[in-house]
């Protein structure tokens, strides 16, 4: 997208192993780092709005709340993005060790501003399926290239570990926004122009999801690539990588267990935290309020959501540097999170708001602080010719394809189970909850330990 520019000019601007180190961040390193956030926001805004606009979109096109048909419809549009998220994440990780990590992200902005704003416009079901699996690929790709991207520009180990924590931390905001875009749309959606004849809240909120990418595209191809991956590359050094590299002897263990791991924590992400929007409604205090009022309510609830987002992942963050086994700093997350989250979804139905509202802040910290701990790991275990692939089979084919499943698992479930639809569907989803970090807390004992703090090479 942008010539090439002499390994040693990047090196002097980017590397952080001396000067950087002690000093701080240089004026272009904060501005990859603000790049870097606002990219982690909307990844966050368009894997997580769904969830909140699964509802009203649904009914617009004939499906009625509570049905099986509307029950299985959510379980395959929450799931099926995702899958297709993972299986072009995949080969985004691949062309991202190919071609670049600067290419890569460019081209995945492009795919999501134009799939985002598709969505917005879809005239059936198909058509928002369609569009929400291209919006969601654009994002899996986005973040493995970004978060490679990220771990070869901040080389020294301690200000790598930050810097990724910090900027992952920013994925919280696009949480706030997808309940604020929501709110307005609900409170303003009569003012907005007409989409397909009607001012459905739904649309202006998936269509909101599309202003980062013009900034973002117009910024990222004068960004400098990765200075690791073009010294090699330059040099010759540079490896093809391969899928099957990532299972021989060496790495093979890191990535079935990792993947395992990552599928469990992106289970609890779709497949359990994103069912709160639609049990919301048939709580006890909620039930009764005009359907205005219950939106309203369903985005207050988020907004918790989001407030747990950010707890989880500055408290990642702050861990992260002070906890060096790698095993022991994910357990300080499952253990607590296999009582509270289960627990949370069972008494759910007929606990006050305010219950709702912190335990959905508890059980999303302990989430969150999960997933931020991927994207510092695996960059440490793969060598730079196979960081985004070994990236991309953890986060998008464990992550994305298999652990996101959870949300038809929650959905099938929830048809065997007693009581009144949201009561089925909570009981659902805490049963799938107790089973994921059950599952978790006994792979985590498997999990490799990074030789060392550098990134192997």
């Amino acid at each position: 997208m942008c010539g090439m520019r002499p390994t040693v000019l990047v090196e002097e601007e980017l590397d952080g192993r001396d000067a950087t180190a002690s000093r701080g961040l240089t004026p272009l390193q904060w501005l990859i780092c603000a790049v870097a956030c606002i990219g982690f926001a909307f990844d966050t805004y368009e894997i997580t709005v769904f969830s909140i606009v699964a509802r009203p979109s649904l009914a617009s096109f004939g499906l009625h709340p509570g049905t099986v048909e509307f029950n299985r419809s959510v379980g395959w549009l929450l799931w099926l993005p995702q899958a297709a998220g993972g299986i072009v994440g995949l080969l985004g990780g691949y062309l991202t060790d190919r071609v670049g990590r600067r290419r890569v992200l460019v081209w995945s902005i492009v795919l999501y501003g134009v799939s985002a704003a598709g969505a917005a416009f879809a005239g059936s079901l198909g058509a928002l399926l369609f569009w929400r699996c291209m919006t969601i690929a654009g994002a899996c790709v986005e973040f493995v290239a970004a978060i490679a991207w990220l771990a070869e520009i901040f080389p020294e180990p301690r200000q790598r570990e930050t810097v990724l924590g910090y900027t992952q931390a920013f994925s919280a905001l696009g949480g706030f926004l997808v309940a604020g875009s929501y709110f307005v749309s609900i409170t303003f959606a009569g003012r907005f122009p007409a989409i397909h004849g009607g001012h459905d809240a739904w649309r202006y909120t998936l269509l909101f999801g599309m202003l980062p990418a013009i900034p973002l595209m117009i910024v990222r191809p004068f960004l400098p690539e990765s200075p690791v991956w073009q010294t090699r590359r330059l040099e010759g050094a540079l490896r093809r990588p391969r899928l099957s590299a990532v299972f021989a002897p060496a790495l093979r263990r890191v990535t079935l267990v990792s993947t395992l791991l990552t599928a469990c924590s992106f289970a609890i992400a779709v497949g359990v935290i994103q069912q709160v929007p639609r049990i919301v409604p048939g709580t006890r205090d909620v039930r009764g309020l005009a359907p205005h009022a219950v939106e309203q309510t369903v985005t207050a609830v988020h907004l918790f959501t989001n407030f747990g987002n950010v707890a989880g992942r500055l408290l990642f963050a702050f861990l992260v540097v002070r906890i060096a086994a790698r095993r022991r700093l994910l357990r300080v997350f499952i253990v607590p999170a296999m009582l509270v989250t289960p627990l949370y979804f069972l008494i759910a139905p007929e606990a006050p708001l305010w219950v709702i509202k912190g335990g959905d802040f508890l059980a999303g910290t302990l989430m969150v602080a999960q997933l931020s701990f991927w994207g510092n790991y695996l960059p440490r275990m793969y060598p730079t010719h196979l960081r985004g692939t070994g990236e991309s089979v953890g986060t998008n084919i464990g992550g994305r394809l298999i652990g996101t499943s959870a949300a038809l698992a929650v959905t099938t479930l929830t048809g065997f189970m007693p009581g009144a639809a949201a009561v089925q569907l909570a009981y659902a989803t805490a049963c799938v909850s107790f089973a994921v970090y059950a599952i978790a807390l006994v792979a985590v004992r498997w999990l490799p330990e990074p030789a060392t703090d550098a990134l192997p090479e």
